[in-house]
Formats: structure tokens, sequence, C-alpha cells
């Protein structure tokens, strides 16, 4: 194994190695190296969906000439008992971008996030990017966490998936094993993620531990591997799940893995999530969609969100990668109002008047009624709260499986045109007997 010093990155390059052994020369040379960022994709079927799958297929596939210098790995879909030191093999060897190896079919060879997120990082870099995609359909969090992290989190070691979910290998570690741990010698600058939608009825309760977990223990793995070069909190995104319809899924699984994708914060980088960037896809439903509306075919959106995140917490550019969060929540009880001042500015696009859910109690009994938006201004926003004549204890926002139609959610970031991410809050300044002055 040879560790080089960093290299600025440039290229095409050739590399030599050569070995003597008694009077025979070895001599090895490996052709068109680049020097530059490699990002590892990895997580479920939308990572793994193909840029043949997406909207604009045809376009997106001819648009390589500019894109050279972005190279492409696709680890093959293997999985192993034990932590293999070596990829079992690969689907597409280190390449440069072409129409057959990215629209190779359906969720094979290239992920489209994997590829976009790349493109947009190339066109900001303007250096070499490569990228590893490493995913499989179907797959919860477990079979991608290595035993350690499994352990960290108390998962019940004999869990298995039900059987009607099961679409890909769910056993616990197994593609961590031959999918993740082979890749550690590598020297990353991060890893973008796209999985969730398996664990909705599967051990959704130990996401909020798992997925952190995962975080943490790839960063060791990888900064271990590399000798140190992988830096040991890398950048790590992510994309919020996107909304599906759901025939027998109950309507509270997927807002609630939403929040534990952001370990119950509601966004990141937070302190259980260090330098990590989410891309928000509640709005980028598809109805329509041949692949089922559990894959949207926006998948430009998704890697543009995400590579606005990679700019801010990879690269350190001043930019906003992140909708708009309330930071203050007030209670105007004698004008029947729930005041939210938000953390920046807010661009109300549409009313609605069920997206904003309020918590309300009366002898230890609550139920969620809607709130209405009223007025609004530049970075608040007021809520009807009239329904309400007990207690209000909590509010929730886009809080569903499906909160809004396409790009049509009510709030957004006006100028980077992000969404309000989905979230959940006690109200803490509740006035014992506040509502009597109101209920008259």
């Amino acid at each position: 194994m040879v560790v080089l010093d960093p290299v600025k990155p440039g290229g095409p390059y050739e590399v030599m190695a050569q070995q003597t052994l008694g009077r025979k020369n070895f001599t090895l040379r490996i052709h068109d190296v680049l020097f530059g960022d490699v990002w590892l994709c990895s997580g479920q079927s939308n990572m793994q969906m193909t840029v043949s799958q997406i909207f604009n297929a045809t376009s997106e596939l001819s648009n390589t000439a500019a894109y050279q210098s972005v190279h492409i790995l696709s680890v093959s879909l293997t999985q192993a008992q034990q932590e293999l030191e070596d990829l079992a093999k690969v689907d597409l060897q280190w390449s440069k971008p072409t129409l057959e190896n990215l629209g190779h079919g359906n969720f094979t060879y290239m992920s489209a996030v994997c590829w976009l997120f790349g493109r947009y990082l190339h066109d900001t870099l303007r250096y070499p990017v490569g990228l590893i995609s490493s995913s499989w359909a179907g797959t919860p969090i477990e079979a991608w966490s290595s035993e350690r992290s499994l352990k960290a989190c108390g998962v019940p070691r004999q869990g298995f998936m039900p059987s009607d979910l099961e679409t890909g290998p769910s056993e616990y570690s197994v593609l961590w094993n031959a999918m993740i741990h082979p890749l550690r010698n590598m020297t990353l600058k991060g890893v973008i993620w796209y999985q969730g939608e398996s664990n909705v009825n599967f051990n959704r309760d130990l996401y909020n531990c798992t997925f952190p977990a995962l975080i943490e223990d790839w960063r060791q793995t990888f900064h271990d591997g590399s000798q140190g070069q992988t830096e040991r909190f890398f950048p790590f995104g992510f994309v919020q799940l996107s909304s599906y319809l759901s025939g027998a899924t109950p309507n509270d699984g997927l807002p609630e893995i939403r929040w534990h994708q952001t370990a119950d914060f509601g966004y990141v980088p937070n302190l259980r999530m260090p330098n990590t960037f989410m891309a928000v896809a509640v709005d980028l439903c598809d109805r329509n969609s041949p692949f089922g509306s559990t894959h949207p075919r926006d998948k430009q959106t998704v890697a543009y969100r995400l590579h606005l995140g990679a700019r801010a917490v990879a690269y350190g550019a001043k930019l906003t990668f992140q909708g708009p969060l309330p930071q203050k929540i007030e209670l105007l009880g004698d004008m029947g109002l729930l005041n939210l001042t938000y953390s920046q500015p807010i661009q109300v696009q549409r009313h609605n008047n069920k997206i904003f859910e309020i918590s309300c109690c009366s002898d230890h009994q609550c139920k969620w009624l809607p709130a209405p938006m009223d007025t609004f201004s530049a970075q608040t926003l007021a809520l009807n709260v009239k329904s309400c004549h007990n207690s209000l204890v909590a509010v929730r926002y886009a809080w569903t499986t499906w909160p809004c139609e396409y790009k049509q959610c009510p709030l957004y970031h006006p100028t980077s045109a992000l969404p309000a991410p989905p979230f959940t809050a006690f109200i803490t300044n509740q006035i014992p007997g506040y509502r009597s002055k109101v209920a008259k």
C-alpha cells in the first residue's frame, strides 16, 4: 500500500509503480489518473435510481462532454457475513461518464443523485470530482451499519424485516461488510446518503440513534483506514425523505422518520450530528412516477439542494442551504394567535389551512387540530388557534405523509427557493387559564 502526500487537484496523470525482485523488474502503470475530491454515495432505491429514470433523461444523458473530469465508480450488489478487506466485484471500474454507463437501465450502475450532485459540485469547484456509487434498493439502515454501531443503539439482535417490506438484503451489517468497509482505505471528501423508506415500519423508533451512530462509525473507520487523510468528521449529507402515496402504511410513520433523520432536532448540523447537511425533499413528490410514488423523478432538485449543503459545510461557502425554521414560538392568548418567528426570511407562497396543526389537551387527552395560517411578515407568521378551547401544548408543520403538491408547500426561503422543513415543537409559554378569556 502506498499513501501519497496530498496532490493539488488536476490531471490526467500516469502513476507508475516499480518493483524489483532479484533480477526481475515489475512495472505497473495506471493511466488517466485525476486528483480531486472523492464523494461516496450510498443508501437505498432513491439513491440507486439511474439517470435514465429521471425527468429529462435524454438531455441529461447527453450532457457528459463538459464533465469528463468527473470520474465514476459503481460497487456491485454484494453482501457478506464478515467485514471484507476488498470489494468482491464492481459494476463499473473508475470510468469517465458516458451515455451508456449513466443510463445503463433501471436501478443499475450509476446513481442519478450521485452523478448530478457531482456535476453541480464540479460546476462550482472547477476541478476533478470522483463519485463512488454503493447503494441497494429496499435496504434498512441496519444492513449498512457495523455490528459496533448497532450495539451502541441497542438494536435487537434477532430483528428481521416483515417479508412484505423486504426487497433488498435486510440482514444486519451485510452491506457494511461487503460494500462500505472495503472502501475504508480511500481518502474521501465526504458522503451523501438517501435512505430511510425501509425503516418507516422497521426499527423506526431507533432511527434517531442508528443514523447518527452510522455517521460516527463511518467517520471513524474511513479516518483510520486512510491513515488520517480522510477528515475525522468528514462532511456527511443526506436527503430528508420525500412524500409517497401509502396504502397500508400508517400516516405517522413517514413524518416520524423524517424527524429522526435529524436526531429529533428538525435541522442539521446539530449537537448529535456535527458537520452534516440535509436536502429537504418533502415538496418533491411525484404522483405519476412509473416507478411508484416512492421514487420521485426530480432528482435534479434533490442533487441541487444537496450540493448547496456541501458547498456550505464541506467547502465553507457563505450561502443559505436550508429552508426557514421557527426560532421563537409565542402564544398570544387574548388574540387567539400563535406567533412563529423564523430564523431567516420567509416567503409565503400560498395559504394552507391544514399544514400547521396544534395539540389541544384537556383532562390528559390531546388531539391535533388544524391551525389556519393568519397574518405574516418578512420573518413572522401567525396561526389562528381559536379552535382550541383548552390547553395548547404543541405545534407541528408538514407532519403528514404527503404535506403538499410538487414544489407547492406554503413556506420557502425567498431567494434560495428552499422549503421550510417539517417540525414539531412544544409551546412553553403556556399560561394556565388564559383560554377562558378567548373562549368567551
